[in-house]
């Protein structure tokens, strides 16, 4: 095998979810891509780290500090949405319905994998939080142990703002019976009037 196709394949199967045939097919796709188009995917990886930032508001990853959301005087900056990663923003930004500000926390608490409240970015919204002309913050975390353990830390550090957690249950075009019995017992303890 050629020593370019050999790193191809090793570089891709160190990022998430890339498996050894995975990185192969990738890689032979890329030898058969026009050279332009390749120059441009090349371009784009090689930026990628030098023309982001870190907002040192949410901590979430933009082209300015601070980023266009914190630095919108439309957006409701006394709601702030706290999620894990800057994946989830763009998924709520994506839904078009919220207008407050975010908070990103860089990952959730996990004791196993010896990740406390000073590895993620919790301290810094304690901050905001208590600087004031906070009314609510909405807990937009996943609905798993750490996720859980994560908003229930939060709701614990918290005083004098309501916290709020977002729904759970289950999604449109679901069906009951294959809904396992947590999901469901979330979506009932969540209903809410018609």
């Amino acid at each position: 095998m050629a020593k370019a196709v050999s790193n191809l394949i090793e570089a891709f199967e160190r990022l998430p979810g890339i498996g050894p045939k995975s990185a192969a097919r990738l890689t032979y796709y890329l030898l058969h891509v026009p050279q332009a188009e390749l120059d441009k995917f090349s371009s784009s990886l090689s930026s990628l780290k030098k023309d982001t930032k870190q907002c040192s508001i949410c901590h979430n990853i933009a082209e300015t500090d601070p980023c266009d959301i914190c630095d919108d005087s439309s957006r409701d900056a006394r709601t702030i949405c706290v999620v894990e990663q800057p994946l989830d923003v763009l998924a709520l930004e994506n839904g078009g319905t919220y207008h407050g500000v975010y908070h990103v926390l860089g990952g959730v608490i996990d004791p196993l994998h010896n990740i406390g409240p000073e590895e993620i970015n919790i301290g810094s919204l304690l901050k905001r939080v208590k600087a004031g002309n906070v009314d609510e913050v909405i807990l937009a975390l996943n609905p798993n142990m750490e996720g859980e353990a994560t908003c229930l830390y939060i709701n614990k550090q918290i005083e004098g703002v309501k916290v709020t957690r977002i729904a759970h249950g289950l999604p449109i075009g679901a069906d009951i019976q294959y809904a396992d019995d947590q999901t469901l017992n979330h979506a009932l303890s969540g209903r809410r009037e018609y």
